[in-house]
């Protein structure tokens, strides 16, 4: 099991067909390589961890103490660094690369996105209430949240009310999303169905945490395939 991830941005969405005429859509992300930056031991911070650089940035877009870091490190910086927590650290060395060769075997992964920002909205599009009646005395507030508070006692609002206010824009993640295919050459993922974000959304992907036993598109295909080879019994 890989117990690090890879950045990547959202290209957009396609679809992928399969020789039975199915359909599948996909969404591409563009995945790419990290490299290990430093490697920390438990007795430094009490946990032992990789960190790793993703991503090309100018030397003037860096600080100071950022420039004394990477020359210090002795690598060429690094847009983002990313830690993630390994049991093992003697198998990492610095300046070690990982692409999508990590995902080789694996099936399903987890994402972790952006939501798209949607500004200011109502509790009905927010939340999903049902608004007010239509007639019988409701005049002007018919998509409005109704009440917020109690009488004197407590005579507040508590935090936390669905009300109408900042939608989206929010760190969001998937479990169990089915790696489609991949192309190495281009540092390619495609995945099955939607993921959070616009188009050129930051995406962290890792392996999936839970254990998962279900069957892939593609394993499901050559199940049906082979229950069609199979001669039926000769009625009697």
């Amino acid at each position: 099991m890989n117990e690090i991830g890879l950045l990547g941005k959202k290209i957009g969405m396609t679809r992928e067909f399969y020789k039975t005429g199915q359909s599948v859509p996909v969404t591409v992300l563009k995945i790419e390589k990290g490299r290990i930056i430093s490697v920390i031991e438990e007795k430094d911070r009490g946990y032992k961890a990789i960190q790793l650089g993703f991503g090309k940035i100018k030397n003037s877009k860096l600080t100071k103490a950022m420039k004394g870091y990477f020359s210090k490190k002795n690598t060429e910086p690094k847009k983002r660094l990313k830690e993630f927590k390994v049991k093992d650290t003697a198998i990492y060395k610095a300046g070690n690369e990982f692409g999508l060769e990590i995902f080789k075997d694996v099936k399903f992964v987890d994402i972790r996105s952006k939501t798209i920002g949607k500004g200011f909205a109502g509790g009905m599009k927010r939340h999903n209430f049902s608004g007010l009646r239509a007639t019988h005395g409701v005049s002007v507030s018919h998509r409005s949240h109704g009440s917020t508070g109690q009488r004197q006692d407590p005579g507040k609002v508590f935090k936390g009310k669905k009300m109408a206010g900042h939608m989206g824009d929010k760190i969001r993640t998937m479990q169990n999303i089915e790696i489609i295919k991949s192309d190495l050459e281009n540092d390619l993922l495609f995945i099955k169905g939607s993921i959070p974000g616009a188009k050129n959304t930051e995406i962290l992907v890792k392996t999936s945490v839970k254990n998962i036993s279900k069957l892939t598109i593609k394993e499901k295909i050559e199940a049906i395939e082979k229950l069609k080879k199979i001669p039926e019994k000769k009625k009697k």
